[in-house]
């Protein structure tokens, strides 16, 4: 029986980029129950969709289609009928040659609802990632998207060539490389100078992105020199000359590398664009994340006596969320820690404390157990001191302070599980050498990420750099037989997006290669 309530969405996924999908967009995927995507577009993009919400690949390559047109159209209508709520998802805008208007008709005809979500074109975005405006003032006030597809035999072409020789600045071909020859000549004999600058822009936006600028005159004996080939647009116009001056994203350090980031989804933000802001494309892989203890009874015993504590050592953000969250429900507050003295191991776990109305009393200059331990511990003895922190926490520090004297008390405050990811496209990825570097912020993320990636993990990241957040992360890399490139001097994200900058910085000056042991940037 038909259902109203289906509706479908075309969504513009933009050129490559995640962080150009729409915030619209990103609304839509975050209320999905069926996403239909096509090829070229970033899987991050279908981490925004719910977990359980189907995803149908329905990709067309120009030499292989895994579904026709016509069955896109049909499969849309289909859900539709049957009361799904549909993000047909698509590279760009659905309305620049993502034949979106053709299955919007379709979709109308048969009664469907719809809903337009404009996205980034390729054809204004790539060339801004490669710098090169558009339009500019002086040198172009008129701009054409050409499709690059049409087949060079037919006897009457839908393009006006001497139109867009003639008279307009900037041309934009999309998908063109296989008619490279045949596009080159018809600008010539149709008056465009041999001199105009020329651009191809290989998987712009993405880590792979490459520019090669010529000519109309030589572009293509250029072009096959480097292989060069699809996915990639064609600009033509005056405004290619400005590359030189706004290659803005080459300049980024991190230009080039796609990382992986291996923190839990909630807690990866951070890092992630840190490292977005310098140039990486991130490769998000949440492999634990954080719940409740199985038994809050430990932790609600130690929240009714926390007037008999003197110190409370927190070792993480997380550690302080759960905490909190428990007091709240338990119907106290910030008042039940008056007279307690509050330590916390780093400065993410200092915010944390200060974004719930608590200032840390003291923290280490380093940010590891054992600097807590030899820092506060001699200051400790015969102190009340409670530790709130995960299930699998090394029993390091509460040991060595009941050693200095201290009455230390551990509680579970949340408990660290895997998460069971789908590998697929993060092994086709490693194994294809599309990865640069892995990054870890714990010791549970390495365990986890090597389960993650099963039998033959350790091949797949050979020639993969490994960074790691502190010491004790180091030490369980190696432990699982990993080569660590590099360890953050200071062990917070800022310090290991610093670490990965400088290892790269100086590797491309060839000055530069870590220690079998890892260094310290």
């Amino acid at each position: 029986m038909e259902n109203s309530r289906g509706k479908v969405y075309l969504v513009g996924a933009g050129p490559g980029d995640a962080g150009l999908l729409t915030i619209k967009g990103r609304e839509c995927l975050a209320r999905a129950e069926v996403v239909v995507y096509d090829r070229l577009l970033n899987p991050a993009l279908l981490a925004f969709a719910p977990p359980g919400a189907e995803r149908i690949y329905v990709g067309k390559a120009p030499d292989r289609h895994a579904l026709t047109q016509d069955e896109i159209n049909e499969l849309l209508v289909s859900l539709g009928r049957r009361g799904k709520q549909v993000v047909r998802l698509k590279g760009g805008d659905p309305f620049v040659f993502g034949r979106g208007g053709e299955e919007a008709l379709a979709l109308r005809a048969a009664g469907i609802p719809i809903e337009v979500v404009p996205g980034v074109t390729a054809a204004v975005a790539v060339p801004a990632y490669a710098g090169i405006p558009v339009t500019h003032r002086g040198l172009a006030s008129t701009v054409a998207f050409i499709t690059g597809n049409e087949d060079p035999r037919k006897e009457n072409s839908a393009i006006n060539w001497e139109g867009l020789a003639r008279a307009v600045d900037t041309l934009v071909f999309l998908m063109g490389m296989a008619n490279l020859p045949h596009i080159v000549a018809r600008l010539l004999a149709c008056g465009r100078s041999p001199d105009t600058p020329v651009a191809l822009i290989r998987w712009g936006t993405r880590a792979e992105q490459e520019t090669l600028t010529a000519t109309l005159a030589d572009i293509e004996g250029r072009a096959q020199e480097a292989g060069f080939s699809n996915p990639a647009i064609i600009v033509v116009g005056q405004v290619v000359s400005l590359r030189a001056n706004l290659a803005w994203l080459e300049d980024k350090p991190l230009f080039g590398r796609r990382v992986v980031v291996t923190r839990p989804r909630a807690q990866a933000g951070g890092l992630s664009r840190r490292l977005a802001e310098l140039g990486a494309e991130v490769l998000t892989c949440p492999v634990i994340s954080t719940e409740p203890p199985a038994d809050w009874q430990p932790l609600d015993a130690a929240l009714e006596a926390l007037q008999e504590l003197d110190w409370i050592i927190f070792t993480s953000a997380n550690g302080v969320r759960y905490f909190w969250q428990r007091l709240l429900e338990k119907c106290r507050d910030v008042r039940s820690l008056a007279g307690v003295k509050i330590a916390a191991i780093g400065p993410a776990t200092s915010r944390a404390l200060q974004e719930r109305g608590i200032r840390a009393d003291w923290q280490p200059e380093e940010y590891v157990a054992e600097a807590v331990a030899a820092g506060l511990g001699p200051l400790l003895r015969g102190q009340r001191v409670l530790l709130p922190r995960a299930d699998i926490a090394r029993p390091f520090l509460a040991a060595d302070l009941r050693r200095q004297g201290a009455k230390a008390t551990e509680v579970t405050a949340y408990r660290t599980v895997k998460v069971q990811e789908d590998a697929g496209y993060l092994k086709e990825m490693l194994s294809g050498g599309k990865v640069a570097a892995v990054t870890f912020t714990s010791s549970s993320t390495v365990r986890a990420f090597l389960e993650l990636l099963g039998e033959g993990a350790r091949d797949l990241l050979t020639g993969v750099d490994v960074f790691c957040i502190g010491p004790v992360t180091a030490a369980t890399a190696r432990e699982a037989g990993l080569k660590v490139t590099a360890t953050a001097a200071k062990y917070t994200e800022e310090g290991l997006a610093q670490a990965i900058a400088a290892y790269y910085g100086r590797a491309a000056l060839g000055g530069y290669r870590p220690n079998p042991e890892g260094m310290k940037i």
